[in-house]
């Protein structure tokens, strides 16, 4: 920065630090050591357009400090002091606090006083001390997850619940309802999400078919793929691998969408215009998933079906017409229906997991990956979970 650079030298009170001459606007420090306190008058304009001679001034006060063993900085005299300025020394006092050193401020501005505490109050964060035993840590990292779980939940429930007075209010006033916006999200969510949901089912269906039949003809009973086929996909495999596809393809979209909003500060931008956000970005998105995901999760199902019974033509010399005989003697009403019963339900819960995540975005694309990422593990595995709270449920009522 072209300054001139010069060193202190601590003397008794009576006596004056020699100094080489420097304009008046560059920060100087004059020290005055008495053997057991270091007093420090600062002068001129600690701004980061003298950064280097700030380093410098700070580092000799630093140095000072340590030798007295406590210090006294008398700021009156600073006719300027910004961010860096004061992060500075606000630096300097919490390296000697930690080593033992007391140093403190005296004199400040009010406009410098507020800064200094800003700094100190968004700079140096205590550091969380390692636990040293290995359990500990352990029993801790389990009690947070079970604590961030919980309020996660809690912050499903309410929003569930938002949703569904959103939904009253729509009911009551259906000029407020916005088909527009439903009528777009179904046709991100299910007419474009048809191909590779039906490619995805048509495979596993195969791959179901053609490893039953490898399993069952060491016994002759190769016929009974029809049974294994037509009830693994549709009580089961159909709707699980929907909500799996669903969940990573739409709900990701959807937190994208709603944490992209809310780091533009859209979302509040609504609120000042007087709109619901619950009303006018979620609510479309999560009818249109109940809506969307019973349609694709019986469109996977016959598409899984098609893939088992061709499997079945070719590895199990399984004709079509003898396939769909033993599967419409096998299938009944209500094994069809255990898939589309389950739809809605995760459909509910893929929206409420993904929107939950938009809203918790913060400013950063750091935060909205995280969130993105959340959104679509939390979602598959809740998606799982309903699917065996609903097996067990159905095993218990035997239908």
């Amino acid at each position: 920065m072209g300054a001139r650079y010069h060193r202190h030298s601590i003397v008794p009170r009576d006596g004056t630090a020699l100094r080489q001459e420097t304009s008046a606007n560059e920060p100087q420090a004059e020290f005055d050591g008495s053997g057991h306190e270091l007093r420090a008058r600062l002068t001129g304009s600690w701004t980061a357009e003298h950064a280097e001679r700030v380093e410098s001034e700070t580092n000799e006060l630093l140095a000072a400090a340590e030798r007295e063993g406590r210090g006294l900085i008398d700021l009156s005299a600073v006719t300027r002091l910004d961010t860096l300025g004061a992060w500075v020394l606000d630096r300097t006092r919490h390296d000697l606090g930690a080593r033992g050193i007391a140093l403190d401020f005296v004199g400040a501005r009010p406009e410098h006083h507020i800064l200094l505490n800003e700094v100190a109050y968004r700079g140096f964060q205590p550091r969380t001390e390692k636990r040293s035993t290995s359990l500990f840590d352990v029993f801790a990292d389990i009690g947070e997850a079970v604590v961030a779980a919980g309020k996660d939940f809690v912050q499903g429930i309410s929003l569930l619940g938002e949703i569904v007075t959103a939904l009253i209010r729509v009911l009551l006033v259906p000029s407020r309802f916005r088909l527009p916006a439903l009528t777009n999200q179904l046709e991100q969510i299910a007419f474009r999400g048809v191909p590779i949901i039906v490619l995805i089912s048509f495979l596993v269906g195969c791959i179901v078919a053609q490893q039953g039949i490898f399993q069952l003809q060491r016994f002759g009973a190769q016929t009974f793929v029809v049974n294994l086929v037509g009830i693994l996909i549709l009580r089961e495999l159909g709707v699980l691998l929907t909500s799996i596809m669903v969940a990573g393809r739409s709900g990701s979209a959807f937190t994208a969408e709603i944490g992209s909003m809310k780091m533009r500060e859209e979302i509040d931008a609504l609120r000042v215009m007087g709109l619901d956000p619950i009303e006018v970005l979620i609510v479309p998105r999560v009818l249109a998933l109940v809506i969307g995901l019973p349609l694709l999760t019986f469109l996977s199902s016959i598409a899984a079906l098609v893939g088992g019974g061709l499997v079945a033509w070719i590895y199990g010399d399984i004709p079509p017409d003898a396939f769909l005989a033993r599967l419409k003697a096998t299938i009944g009403m209500n094994t069809f229906l255990v898939g589309l019963i389950k739809a809605p339900f995760m459909a509910l819960v893929i929206g409420v997991i993904a929107s939950i995540e938009g809203i918790a975005v913060q400013g950063s694309a750091e935060s909205l990956g995280r969130h993105v990422t959340a959104s679509v593990v939390k979602a598959i595995f809740m998606v799982i979970v309903l699917d065996g709270f609903f097996a067990i449920f159905f095993a218990a009522i035997n239908y």
